[in-house]
């Protein structure tokens, strides 16, 4: 990479690799895990594509919990200081008077300067989304970037379609992922196709399955249908791949630091809203007409909010409401799963509620239609229990791939260096609790680089709750610092 180029952080090795193999290529993909700082390399690639006028902008796309991240967190820590002034539009789907002067203004002022699209992916399955979209990439050179490209995995979903056809409108394209393939070889098409038709020497889906899976003739009824059996020439396949992509785990990285922490923003359903919007009002009137509060009683009320953003409302007579929609999800529940298609290996769920707990282990496995693949260990876990699914947990060759587990009872004194990875579904408000349950998979024994994704409730208690956890801060200390009502205040109807 023979030009002039000041980064804003400086990379690890692996990072300057993959963007010295990538910058100037029309399509790439980065298949580096979570933790390996892929996004920090693709903004060095928009960054250095501006510098030398091959393009005008960029249109990145994530799902619903990362994409805003990309504004507040990845471009400011990242973009290069060669570049002093930029616009960035995030995708919001209102159309109020505002709204489409902020969006106007972006697509149609300043038109010499850099311009970031930032949308969520859900957003190209409808016809606004995707009509903005075309526009932005008529109106400007620019690359297109999928952040976690296998939510574009499935060639027969509307935003899949969308994507690949508004692909062709760009100059420069790229997916990220750390898993490109989650189920099946056949995840890696449509995100290739994307990239570009010809990468994988094979013009359609129906002609790569028959190319690289085994199938048989299925009968039902008065039909008949190809069923896979097996998959084949899997070597040809990723002799393919490597002409495109660079790959990188965490557990190559040596110049990696030994945590990484992610945040992935995660929102309300309605009913959570309302019944949060309630309770929040209740607490404000208490403290407005002058009731006296105690630290307890403040405690307890972050406690029913943050329950509330969990999925559930407890009740004055301890009853509790389920908040969760009619196929038992919430948002927060389907950013866990996008989560699980990222990650390779045995994954620890902390969460601090027996009803999260419960709808977490229905949700994996309904999906992966495998029982023996989750295991739940809590406070009603026997003891004899308890042993088992530890031991099982911790044997390599186990199918035991997912332990959903309260931080208070296997956060405490258990060897769980068999994972390297840590999802906190929720978490407890007690700093000890955070810190022993962080180092379950980061203590002797571990030889690979520890990865904590903490789910965030975007405008709730949630948001000060893990920043003061994960900065070593005692909760109880902010709220007796006379902090509560800045907490409790954050949400407010749009």
């Amino acid at each position: 990479m023979e030009l002039q180029y000041r980064f804003r952080t400086k990379p690890f090795v692996h990072q300057k690799k993959a963007l010295e193999e990538s910058w100037s290529r029309d399509s790439f993909a980065y298949f580096m895990e979570m933790g390996t700082g892929k996004s920090k390399v693709l903004i060095d690639n928009i960054c250095l594509l501006f510098l030398t006028n091959k393009i005008k902008g960029a249109l990145v796309v994530a799902p619903k919990g990362v994409y805003r991240n990309w504004k507040v967190e990845q471009l400011p820590a990242h973009m290069s200081p060669l570049i002093e002034d930029y616009d960035v539009y995030d995708w919001n789907p209102v159309d109020t008077i505002k709204e489409k002067k902020r969006r106007n203004d972006f697509l149609y002022k300043d038109g010499n300067k850099f311009k970031i699209f930032l949308m969520n992916v859900e957003a190209f399955s409808s016809v606004k989304g995707k009509k903005i979209a075309d526009k932005f990439l008529q109106l400007y050179p620019a690359m297109f970037a999928i952040d976690e490209s296998t939510t574009i995995k499935n060639p027969k979903a509307a935003r899949t379609k969308s994507i690949m056809k508004l692909g062709t409108l760009a100059r420069y394209r790229r997916i990220l992922t750390g898993s490109p393939v989650t189920r099946s070889p056949l995840d890696l098409f449509s995100q290739c196709y994307f990239l570009d038709p010809k990468h994988l020497q094979q013009p359609s889906y129906w002609s790569f399955k028959n190319k690289y899976c085994v199938m048989e003739t299925g009968y039902a009824a008065d039909y008949t249908f190809q069923k896979v059996l097996g998959y084949q020439r899997l070597s040809d396949l990723t002799g393919l791949l490597n002409n495109f992509s660079f790959r990188v785990k965490k557990d190559e990285c040596l110049d990696l630091p030994p945590k990484t922490f992610v945040t992935r923003e995660v929102q309300m359903n309605k009913k959570q809203e309302d019944a949060y919007l309630q309770m929040q009002a209740l607490q404000i009137a208490r403290l407005d007409s002058g009731e006296e509060t105690t630290a307890v009683a403040k405690l307890t009320m972050m406690l029913r909010l943050h329950q509330i953003a969990c999925g559930f409302l407890v009740t004055d007579d301890d009853g509790i409401v389920d908040l969760h929609d009619e196929k038992g999800m919430i948002p927060r529940l389907e950013t866990l799963m996008d989560c699980l298609d990222e990650i390779d290996g045995k994954v620890i769920i902390w969460a601090n509620y027996r009803h999260n707990i419960e709808h977490i282990v229905k949700a994996i496995t309904k999906k992966y239609d495998n029982h023996s693949i989750v295991e739940s260990f809590y406070g009603g876990t026997k003891d004899k229990e308890r042993v088992d699914i530890i031991e099982k947990f911790k044997d390599p060759k186990s199918e035991l791939q997912y332990l959903v587990a309260n931080p208070k009872t296997g956060g405490y004194g258990l060897n769980l260096t068999v994972s390297k990875t840590i999802i906190y579904y929720s978490n407890n408000y007690d700093l000890e609790v955070r810190i022993q349950s962080e180092d379950r998979i980061h203590r002797y024994g571990q030889d690979q680089k520890t990865l904590y994704i903490d789910l965030q409730c975007v405008g709730t208690v949630d948001e000060h709750i893990i920043a003061n956890l994960v900065g070593k801060v005692k909760i109880s200390n902010k709220v007796l610092n006379e902090q509560y009502r800045e907490w409790i205040k954050v949400l407010k109807k749009s």
